[in-house]
């Protein structure tokens, strides 16, 4: 089919839960990277966080509370920066040792990449995503006093809740095009981006978590790429999913995954925002395509042989 420029956005659970977790599991998700780049596309890779982040956040916490010099709340900017550095440690030194194995000579590099985001976006009047460690009646109370909003959750006790902004605009664009240019491999826009707000010169992170589908998704835009690939636990994206009447899709138009949206086919947290962004960047130009499926299937999806793929 061709050398595709193509955007790759990894699950954060794809990555594991723990340090000895992560480091295998990017031996795996190198491989079917390695697969993509082999055929000789140009590749980005971008990946959630949300274990890792929620394990540096608790991890502050606990800190606190054997040193009360240190802050209970660590900025979750700085909690999005650190798990963008150390998932791109693993993630291009697993990649770089397996195109050497293949005898395949190129780059790869992190970027630790900030996203802006709208400081009046609506979702900042009502955070939703809960984050971090449980807490007691006694630590939630204490923490809204400090300016933190928390909620119940399920039962379980208090989690500390955030705003989940859409992306605006990605800062360190240039850089990553200039590295893609040079023949580089690059890693972007890790956990969605740290969310920062640009107050005049200066850019401020803010308390939020930026869906790292909609993040790639305007990575794969601002980058003019072919495809975005949104993986996920499942070969393809179902009507009905779960039920007797459950429904493989294959290529849909982006007027026919419009509709599905429209009609709840699709769990919100879940499925939901990997279609509604598939459908973002499908729509944004002729000629791009959308790709939903699994890690292991990504070759063959670009190849037309599986997948859900969303196009124009």
């Amino acid at each position: 089919m061709g050398k595709k420029r193509i955007v790759i956005a990894l699950g954060g659970n794809a990555l594991g839960k723990t340090l000895p977790e992560q480091y295998l599991a990017v031996q795996e998700t190198s491989k079917a990277i390695a697969d993509l780049i082999e055929d000789g596309n140009e590749v980005i890779i971008s990946h959630g966080n949300g274990p890792q982040v929620g394990m540096i956040n608790n991890a502050m916490a606990a800190y606190s509370k054997t040193d009360p010099s240190h802050p209970a709340i660590t900025p979750l900017s700085v909690c999005v920066a650190m798990s963008q550095a150390y998932i791109g440690y693993d993630l291009q030194n697993a990649l770089k040792e397996e195109l050497l194995n293949r005898g395949i000579h190129k780059n790869v590099a992190t970027v630790i990449t900030q996203v802006r985001v709208d400081e009046n976006d609506p979702a900042f009047l009502n955070p939703t995503k809960p984050i971090g460690h449980f807490m007691t009646k006694e630590e939630a109370d204490k923490a809204v006093e400090s300016g933190i909003q928390v909620m119940e959750d399920a039962g379980r006790g208090y989690r500390r809740v955030v705003a989940s902004p859409k992306p605006a605009e990605i800062i360190e664009i240039d850089t990553v095009r200039d590295l893609l240019n040079a023949g580089e491999i690059v890693i972007a826009s890790g956990g969605g981006g740290i969310p920062v707000i640009r107050k005049n010169n200066h850019l401020k992170g803010v308390g939020a978590v930026i869906d790292k589908d909609f993040a790639s998704c305007l990575l794969a835009k601002e980058l003019n790429a072919d495809f975005l690939i949104i993986l996920t636990a499942v070969e393809k994206v179902a009507l009905r999913f779960g039920t007797p009447d459950e429904t493989w899709l294959d290529a849909i138009s982006v007027e026919e995954a419009e509709q599905y949206i429209s009609e709840g086919h699709f769990a919100p947290g879940s499925m939901l925002p990997k279609v509604q962004a598939g459908v973002e960047f499908a729509a944004s130009a002729p000629g791009r395509t959308s790709l939903i499926t699994l890690l292991e299937k990504a070759r063959d999806g670009v190849n037309g042989k599986t997948g859900t793929r969303i196009m124009k």
